[in-house]
C-alpha cells in the first residue's frame, strides 16, 4: 500500500505544475465553459484513471530507464519516432512554462521581479537533476498531499461563500477567453496534453518499481485523485469567477482573499508544485539522452536549463493559452498508442 500511494502521489506531482496548482489550466480548459465544465471534468477523471494506470504499468513491466524503449515497443518504428519527438518537445516546452510560472507566482504574491522566481527555479532544478531517480520520485511525491489538502479546503470555502446564482456565474465564466471549441474536445485535449507531459516521467517511475501490479494501482490511484482535484478546483474557481477570473493564478487569488497569511502558504505550495513538474520535465528530457548520475547527464541538464530559462520570458498565461492545446492535439497519437498498449504487450510476451 505504501508503494502504491508513493507512486500515485508522485504521478500527481509530475502532472500538477504551475498551470494546474494555480488554477489557470482549469480556468481555461473547464471553467470557461461554465456549468458544462463539470461534465468535462468527469470525462477527464475517467481518462486519467485508465491512462495513469497504463503508463506506470508499462514502465514497471519493461523495467526501463527511458520512455524511448517503451514508446517504440508499443508504437512501432515510425509512429514511435513521431511520439518520441512529440514527448521531447512537450517535456522541454512544459519545463519552460514551469520556469515562467515560478516568476509569475512570486510576482503576484510578493511583488518580486519576474526574474527572481525564474532564476531560483532554474537553480533548484539543476541541483536536483544531479540526484538519482528514486530520490527524485520521493521529492516529487512529498509535496503533493499538502496541495490536495489546500484544494479541498478552498473548494469547500468557495462553495459555502458563493455569491450570486449559478446562472449569473455561468454567464461570467463563459465570457472567459479560451482557445478550445467546446467542453468535450477541451476535456480530451487536456488529458492528452497532460499524458504527453507525464508519460516520460511516469514510465521512468514505473521502471523503478519491481511489481507491475503495484505500479498499475499507483497509476490508477494517482489518476483518480487527479480527476477529483480537477472537479474541486473547477467548482472553487466557478464559485468565485467574478473575483479571480482575470488573474494569472486564480486559486492563489481565492486563498489570498481569505487570509494574507494563507495566501503566502499557498504561494509556497504552488511554488513547490511548479518545482515538482519542472524537475519531472527536465529530468525525463535529459534521461532520454543520458543515464542519470553520469557526467554527460549533468552537462546536458545544465545546458537545457540555460536555454529553458531564456525561453521562459515569453510569459506564463500566453504559453498556457497556445502551447498547451497544441501539445494536446499532438498527444492524441500517444493516447491512441496507450489505449491499445496492453494488447500489444501481451501479444509480444506470448511470442517469447
Amino acid at each position: 500500500m505504501g508503494n502504491i500511494l508513493r507512486i500515485g502521489s508522485a504521478f500527481i506531482g509530475v502532472i500538477v505544475g504551475a498551470g494546474f496548482a494555480s488554477g489557470q489550466e482549469i480556468l481555461q480548459y473547464f471553467t470557461s465553459f461554465g456549468i458544462p465544465g463539470i461534465f468535462a471534468a468527469i470525462v477527464a477523471t475517467i481518462l486519467f484513471s485508465y491512462l495513469g494506470m497504463i503508463l506506470v504499468w508499462l514502465g514497471s513491466h519493461t523495467q526501463t530507464t527511458s520512455h524511448k524503449d517503451v514508446i517504440f515497443r508499443i508504437s512501432g518504428r515510425y509512429l514511435g519516432t513521431v511520439i518520441d519527438y512529440i514527448l521531447l518537445f512537450t517535456l522541454f516546452g512544459v519545463g519552460v512554462v514551469m520556469i515562467a510560472g515560478a516568476g509569475s507566482n512570486l510576482n503576484q504574491q510578493f511583488g518580486l521581479p519576474f526574474f527572481v522566481g525564474t532564476t531560483l527555479m532554474t537553480l533548484l532544478v539543476v541541483l536536483t537533476g544531479f540526484l538519482k531517480v528514486n530520490r527524485v520520485v520521493s521529492i516529487i511525491g512529498s509535496i503533493t498531499p499538502v496541495l490536495i489538502a489546500f484544494v479541498i479546503l478552498i473548494a469547500i470555502y468557495s462553495l459555502v461563500t458563493m455569491d450570486g446564482s449559478f446562472a449569473s456565474l455561468n454567464q461570467v465564466a463563459q465570457s472567459i477567453p479560451t482557445t478550445l471549441p467546446n467542453w468535450f474536445i477541451s476535456s480530451v485535449n487536456y488529458v492528452s496534453f497532460n499524458v504527453a507531459v507525464g508519460a516520460s516521467m511516469a514510465i521512468v517511475m514505473g521502471g523503478a518499481e519491481k511489481n507491475p501490479k503495484t505500479a498499475a494501482w499507483g497509476g490508477l490511484v494517482g489518476g483518480l485523485v487527479l480527476g477529483i482535484m480537477i472537479i474541486l478546483i473547477h467548482l472553487a474557481i466557478f464559485s468565485k469567477i467574478e473575483e479571480v477570473g482575470t488573474l494569472d493564478m486564480p486559486m492563489l487569488g481565492i486563498v489570498s482573499n481569505v487570509s494574507p497569511i494563507l495566501g503566502i502558504v499557498m504561494a509556497l505550495v504552488i511554488f513547490g508544485m511548479i518545482y515538482n513538474t519542472a524537475i519531472g520535465m527536465f529530468f525525463a528530457f535529459t534521461s532520454r539522452f543520458a543515464e542519470s548520475g553520469t557526467k554527460k547527464f549533468k552537462t546536458i541538464i545544465v545546458i537545457t536549463m540555460a536555454v529553458g530559462y531564456l525561453a521562459s520570458y515569453v510569459g506564463f498565461t500566453d504559453l498556457i493559452s497556445y502551447f498547451y492545446p497544441l501539445i494536446g492535439y499532438l498527444g492524441l497519437f500517444l493516447m491512441f498508442a496507450l489505449v491499445v498498449a496492453p494488447i500489444i504487450i501481451k501479444k509480444q510476451d506470448a511470442r517469447k
